[in-house]
């Protein structure tokens, strides 16, 4: 019932929207969506997974009971990984990370929160890479950067389950057992392209400054959680490409038509983006961006 009324007031996605660029002939990455505020991206034969996000409990499973990464799920979708980066321990952004890398033998890289749950699921340290950011992390040919960055304000102005872990969570945890830990942004290099990721719905200004992205993977509902959000991120990381993420209803399983969360307003997203000089490109669950 919870999840019909949700349903219910969500608006669907609207299908022009979708990304039909022209994709090369020899594409040196490939960035696909997961869903949520999740990709993959695909360089130089190395696999880097970002904030994976696929079991997707209903919202009243994820409101009652202890969650649970659907592991057959995530084999589907994520059946290779060299490092698995996780933007902060939200439930929605941690709890598959550690299955990824459990079934692929993929790093997992994040705060220290990140680094709890990861040993909370049953992780060796040997496999987790903590970072407060700042630093340059080697991945193969790849180079791999968390960028310091804070939580938006997303509904009812509150940040969503606040705080830090000083231990690891029960596992499964309840969705009220992560808190969000500290937020990086991530930055990775490729030989040929830059990419941002920010997961949030805010940022700071100052650890954006000095980068620039080909590719800038942006939260959709920011624009309404920070004053010019949009343009302010366009105009520090000056991306040709602008991935609207974290936009879709990310209770339930995937549906062919998914729903928008409330606020997203992809359309007004695109606009926006449009407006500040960078091509949108709106990649649905398992659409690929290839440049």
């Amino acid at each position: 019932m919870l999840e019909a009324l949700a349903r219910a007031v969500l608006k669907p996605f609207d299908t022009g929207l979708r990304w039909r660029g022209h994709e090369p002939e020899t594409p040196s990455l490939a960035l696909t969506s997961l869903g949520t505020a999740g990709f993959t991206l695909e360089s130089q034969g190395r696999t880097v997974v970002i904030d994976p996000y696929v079991s997707r409990p209903t919202l009243w499973r994820a409101l009652t009971r202890p969650l649970v990464p659907d592991a057959e799920a995530i084999a589907r979708s994520v059946p290779r990984a060299d490092d698995v980066l996780v933007g902060h321990a939200h439930f929605d952004h941690v709890l598959d990370a550690p299955e990824v890398c459990r079934q692929t033998g993929a790093r997992l890289l994040g705060s220290q929160a990140v680094a709890f749950c990861g040993l909370a699921a049953g992780l060796p340290a040997s496999q987790i890479r903590v970072t407060e950011g700042n630093e340059d992390i080697e991945s193969g040919p790849l180079t791999l950067r968390g960028l310091p960055s804070v939580h938006g304000r997303v509904y009812f102005n509150r940040i969503p389950l606040p705080g830090d872990l000083t231990a690891p969570p029960p596992w499964p945890p309840r969705l009220r057992d992560l808190p969000h830990g500290q937020v990086l942004n991530w930055l990775v290099r490729t030989p040929t392209h830059t990419l941002v990721h920010i997961d949030s719905a805010d940022f700071i200004d100052e650890a954006l400054a000095p980068q620039r992205a080909d590719i800038l993977c942006l939260c959709a509902i920011g624009r309404h959680a920070r004053p010019n959000y949009t343009r302010r991120a366009i105009e520090l990381l000056q991306p040709r490409y602008v991935v609207p993420c974290h936009w879709d209803h990310f209770f339930g399983p995937f549906t062919p038509t998914p729903l928008e969360v409330p606020k997203a307003d992809l359309a007004g997203f695109v606009e926006e983006i449009s407006a500040a000089g960078a091509t949108p490109v709106v990649l649905a669950p398992g659409d690929t961006l290839s440049v």
